[in-house]
């Protein structure tokens, strides 16, 4: 199965830069949108094939999920247990015969942290969530995970030891869900290599490939020998994030 993941930083936005195109260029089984900073009645555009899965953000052009999958799910869970963060659109997961599907927008620390302990408890519930889940059958993970693991994952990790994105905390967190039986699918496959999914805007930073990878997918350890392949598509542009490939045998 083939599925990709993407920040998109507007949806509006970005079908006038190219997403559609590559919508359909992917042929995705399964396709997972963050920052969708839309409502679904506002969308001006169709994807024919697929079935729908919205959640949005309360507030006005801000956060969101969307999945579109070709195979209808059994069961959609919005938030955390059909609830949580629902009012950021932050979490869509979607159940199949074999698997679950997750996608997430994970809080950004913001400025001076000033969002980190709001961010903190956010994965201690949605890691439960998680574990809830693949207690059932595994899970799929995907989205924009807002943290660079390790020092490999950022071009200036020495100068972002306390920046969002960065913290010993965020970092922690993750590698508490890899403990706990899940995989980083891109690192699993490519342990050395360089490269990354999220560039900002400022300073020419995609231009000299100052970047970060905090964009993933994430799948329960008994899925991950089949794990085909991993690709950033750092060539594919229309947001400050680029997608994300993955093909797997589930």
């Amino acid at each position: 199965m083939k599925f990709v993941t993407w920040n998109v930083n507007g949806l509006r936005a970005a079908t006038k830069k190219g997403f559609l195109d590559y919508f359909e260029e992917t042929a995705a089984d399964i396709f997972a949108i963050q920052e969708t900073k839309m409502k679904e009645e506002q969308k001006e555009f169709s994807i024919e094939g697929y079935h729908e899965f919205w959640n949005s953000a309360d507030k006005a052009g801000y956060s969101g999920t969307l999945i579109y999958t070709r195979n209808k799910p059994l069961n959609v869970i919005y938030g955390i247990d059909g609830d949580g963060y629902n009012d950021e659109g932050r979490i869509i997961a979607l159940e199949f015969d074999n698997f679950f599907f997750v996608n997430v927008y994970v809080p950004n620390a913001q400025p001076e942290l000033a969002r980190l302990d709001y961010r903190m408890e956010f994965e201690d519930n949605f890691r439960s969530f998680l574990k809830r889940l693949d207690a059932i059958k595994p899970v799929v993970l995907c989205g924009d995970l807002n943290v660079a693991h390790k020092e490999i994952d950022l071009k200036n990790p020495k100068t972002n030891l306390r920046n969002p994105g960065f913290t010993i905390e965020e970092r922690t967190k993750f590698q508490s869900l890899l403990d706990e039986g899940f995989t980083d699918t891109y690192r699993f496959l490519n342990p050395d290599t360089v490269k990354y999914t999220w560039w900002s805007y400022r300073f020419s930073a995609r231009e000299t490939n100052s970047g970060w990878r905090i964009d993933y997918f994430v799948v329960s350890d008994r899925l991950k020998e089949g794990v085909k392949n991993v690709e950033l598509r750092n060539d594919i542009y229309g947001s400050d994030h680029c997608p994300v490939e993955i093909d797997i045998a589930i």
